[in-house]
């Protein structure tokens, strides 16, 4: 064998080893990328954050609720208290505020906290905890349905229709603590 034929061997080698290492190396900043992308990511399933709207009307009872009619699915056509899911770069309460004007055209509602609820299957997509504000007016308000939902309106809060989730034990729970 000449040394021209054991260069190209060593050559040949170079190449193989040069190839490995780049993919090697192209594999370790792949891994790298895939950690750094994953870092702050957490590995189990989470919780879907919601709010919602409870709005009375009137100085003395029969108290009136507002109510939106859900326009998708699920429950839809049900009644519903107006709200929806929390934002990545809102508070609940201002999530409860944006909520409430989208779906009825209400803004400036002073709104309280009243309580969370967190039952298990809330919600037949996933798993959804809802935390409930609610504010009182004077009188009746004019609103609307907007965004997802088809119509807003005022119920006597001891008249209500069929609602959608656990929309309905808020209601009561409210009554039995708030008024």
């Amino acid at each position: 064998m000449g040394h021209l034929e054991i260069v190209g061997y060593l050559v040949a080698i170079l190449i193989v080893v040069f190839i490995v290492w780049q993919n090697s190396n192209k594999e370790r900043q792949e891994k790298k990328r895939k950690e750094e992308e994953f870092k702050y990511s957490y590995k189990y399933p989470r919780l879907a954050m919601t709010v919602d709207a409870l709005v009375l009307a009137g100085k003395i009872n029969p108290k009136k609720v507002l109510l939106i009619q859900r326009k998708f699915d699920p429950f839809m056509g049900f009644w519903a208290l107006p709200g929806g899911f929390v934002g990545m770069d809102e508070t609940l309460k201002a999530a409860c505020s944006r909520e409430l004007f989208e779906e009825t055209g209400l803004k400036n509602i002073p709104l309280k906290q009243f309580y969370t609820f967190d039952a298990i299957a809330r919600d037949p997509r996933h798993r959804t905890v809802t935390t409930v504000f609610y504010g009182e007016v004077d009188d009746v308000l004019t609103v609307h349905g907007g965004d997802d939902a088809s119509e807003a309106k005022w119920f006597e809060i001891s008249d209500l229709p069929e609602v959608a989730f656990d929309h309905g034990d808020i209601i009561r729970k409210f009554m039995r603590e708030k008024l």
